[in-house]
């Protein structure tokens, strides 16, 4: 237990990168888009760009973990996203910014589809719900530090210290990593699925570009048609390749049991309830009300506060309650506080009020979070958790992408293209009454959306009746 405490704290220290990376640049955000004048179209691309990529090639790092050793390729992503971190700071211009995200969420990728399969194997099975809510709990202690941190960067150091912050920790990280991971045995040599891997990042990038433009051209518009028809398209493809290849990157084999299918559909819809809420409310504060970063920051923090509570609450309660009864109570959580939000969108909401419903959502994403991974990692077929972790992960992601992709899209169709600028630049409460009223429209429309994903994955969490897979 010893040991697999220290490997507790190595993998913990990986979700504190990548969250803090992640949570500091949602506050920080209006600020990084006004040194680069960037458009509404560049903003999105800022987040989605590491989303896309980190996403799809989660599953890919999974195999190769299998092959080359799951220690190395873990260490090898500690140092990827700290030299990426370094650049990205130093970018000349908006674009080669975004260029820094994906080589980010390359090594994001390589520590994500590992450090739960190497806290799994050094957890024996009794313990595992206690490690596993530490290890979810430190994605919320870095998710709490990181929106105050991220708005005292913005208004105090500048925007590349967003990036530069990461640098240290990534050093530590890599030092530690090295003491601590004992070596691992490598997989079975098997070919990496790469016509799989290319189709499903082709079917993701379609369809994130359809809902950066909708918000702007509208469901008419010929890139949105484009788009969305591409990933109609390259779906059947992607079910028929996968299906004939000797080792897919989606293998559906492996989640055809109604428990697993169930819980990782449940997980899809709770990533796309939860992953937007912080740069929503974020933005919100900062064009709806004109607060400064850091009071932005300050003010979302009831999220990760509540995950930072839930999580290794919900851990300890492992040993007595099912990880099934917690991943529901944990869903229907997240509903309630999203429920509360939608009902009292407005710029003189009480932030007590606001305050609550935060609360409320993030202890049922912690919740969730906590008890549905146990579920799943104690239900899969030991010879293949990596590329299984790794799919499920991949199955998250994508709800994380079409999180950010699908709110930035319902929140600016309510404004128009030149409102849309300010909304992202933070300073929209600076124009008039009625564009903050319009706004206002967008971000009911976002909790709504939100909220009814929030609910349907309450029901597929109730469906996921757990039963060990052999």
């Amino acid at each position: 237990m010893r040991y697999a405490w220290r490997v507790c704290s190595v993998t913990s220290l990986g979700l504190v990168l990548i969250g803090i990376a992640g949570s500091t640049l949602n506050v920080a955000l209006p600020a990084v888009v006004r040194h680069f004048q960037a458009t509404p179209f560049e903003s999105g691309w800022i987040l989605l760009a590491f989303l896309l990529v980190n996403t799809a090639s989660l599953v890919f790092f999974g195999r190769v973990a299998d092959l080359l050793g799951r220690r190395e390729v873990y260490l090898a992503g500690f140092a990827l996203f700290t030299v990426a971190s370094l650049l990205a700071g130093l970018s000349p211009d908006v674009w080669f910014l975004v260029a820094m995200r994906v080589v980010q969420a390359v090594g994001a990728a390589m520590i994500l589809a590992n450090g739960t399969v190497i806290i799994t194997d050094a957890f024996p099975p009794e313990k595992l719900s206690q490690g596993m809510g530490v290890y979810i709990g430190t994605l919320s202690v870095a998710q709490l530090a990181g929106p105050t941190l991220g708005g005292l960067i913005a208004s105090t150091a500048g925007w590349q210290w967003i990036f530069w912050v990461n640098v240290p920790a990534g050093v530590i990280a890599v030092v530690w990593g090295a003491v601590t991971l004992r070596k691992m045995p490598r997989g079975p040599k098997q070919p990496v699925d790469a016509l799989g891997n290319a189709l499903v990042f082709a079917a993701l990038s379609a369809i994130l570009l359809a809902l950066s433009e909708a918000g702007s051209g509208g469901l008419t518009s010929p890139v949105v048609l484009a788009g969305a028809a591409v990933f109609v398209v390259l779906v059947p493809v992607i079910v028929l390749v996968e299906r004939r290849a000797s080792h897919p990157v989606l293998d559906v084999r492996l989640f055809g049991g109604r428990m697993l299918a169930c819980a990782n559909l449940a997980s899809f819809c709770n990533a796309i309830a939860r992953a937007a809420l912080i740069l929503v409310v974020a933005l919100y504060f900062q064009a709806a009300r004109g607060v400064d970063p850091f009071a932005a920051g300050l003010s979302v923090l009831p999220v990760p506060v509540g995950m930072a509570v839930a999580s290794p609450v919900v851990g300890a309660l492992g040993r007595r309650v099912s990880p099934y009864a917690l991943s529901i109570g944990g869903a229907l959580m997240s509903s309630t506080g999203l429920g509360v939000l939608m009902l009292t969108a407005d710029p003189g909401t009480p932030y007590w009020i606001i305050g609550i419903g935060l609360f409320v959502a993030g202890c049922g994403s912690g919740a969730f979070l906590t008890g549905n991974t146990t579920q799943v990692m104690a239900a899969l077929p030991s010879g293949s958790l990596g590329v299984v972790n790794g799919f499920r992960l991949m199955v998250m992601n994508v709800g994380v992408v079409l999180s950010i992709g699908l709110s930035l899209s319902v929140l600016g169709s309510a404004v128009g293209p030149e409102v849309r600028a300010q909304v992202y630049a933070g300073t929209l409460s600076t124009l008039s009454p009625v564009a903050v009223d319009q706004l206002m429209q967008g971000f009911q429309r976002t909790y709504a959306v939100l909220f009814a994903v929030a609910v349907a994955g309450a029901v597929l969490a109730a469906l996921a009746r757990s039963r060990k897979v052999t």
